[in-house]
């Protein structure tokens, strides 16, 4: 337990909201939209390790907004052999991206940790998730009032791991990178990310990945209490 810690940074996908769980409703609901009859399981076997490889390059500049948002669908159904226009593709994007965030299940626990952080600390997001789909997130989720600073990578015009939006986050919510911990489930981007910008960091390992010794980490969120 860390007694010079006062602000906890928190990314939201993956780590307090359950992005995959809320993804494959999200595509169930707008595929029957669209009358397009396809395997679910299939198609999530594509899209989750080409989504995670689109965010990646994002993540690092290499692609834009709007390449991202069509290039991880045309590469799951090209994948897959399916046939589909590229018109219809940009269409289910952009259903996709706006049901997406109506669904709101989080991670064991969630609510749990929250409540119990919340009288200590000072509790924030440092997300590189599109600004009105995250607020919508978390809206949705009805865990907004838990939070005294929400920073996003086009507040910041810059991505984790960069420290830029790590300082950005800091002056926000107007604390020292000496007295703070990022909690996140991306070792590059927010473990890293923030112990390279001088703030201390928590891995949510949900899946065990394999990570270096000193490495603080965790597999359930509940398991934050014996850090803070």
């Amino acid at each position: 337990m860390n007694i010079n810690i006062t602000d906890i940074f928190f990314d939201l996908d993956h780590t307090l909201w359950d992005f995959e769980k809320n993804s494959a409703l999200a595509f169930e609901d707008v595929f029957k939209m669209q009358e397009i009859e396809i395997d679910m399981a299939n198609f999530l076997r594509f899209y989750v390790p080409i989504n995670r490889e689109y965010w990646e390059r994002y993540r690092k500049d290499e692609i834009t907004q709007k390449e991202l948002r069509f290039g991880r669908l045309k590469d799951t159904f090209d994948l897959m052999e399916f046939v589909i226009d590229d018109l219809v593709i940009d269409s289910l994007s952009e259903k996709y991206l706006y049901y997406l965030p109506k669904f709101n299940h989080l991670f064991e626990g969630t609510i749990e940790i929250l409540d119990y952080l919340k009288p200590k600390y000072n509790l924030h997001i440092i997300t590189n998730g599109f600004a009105q789909i995250q607020e919508n997130k978390l809206n949705n989720s009805y865990i907004t009032h838990y939070f005294k600073t929400i920073t996003n990578s086009e507040m910041a015009g810059v991505k984790k791991p960069n420290h830029l939006i790590f300082d950005y986050a800091l002056d926000l919510a107007k604390t020292k990178k000496e007295t703070s911990i990022m909690i996140g489930d991306c070792i590059e981007a927010d473990v890293l990310g923030a112990l390279d910008a001088g703030l201390d960091a928590i891995f949510f390992n949900e899946n065990n990945a394999p990570v270096s010794e000193n490495i603080k980490q965790v597999n359930h969120l509940l398991e934050l209490k014996k850090y803070l």
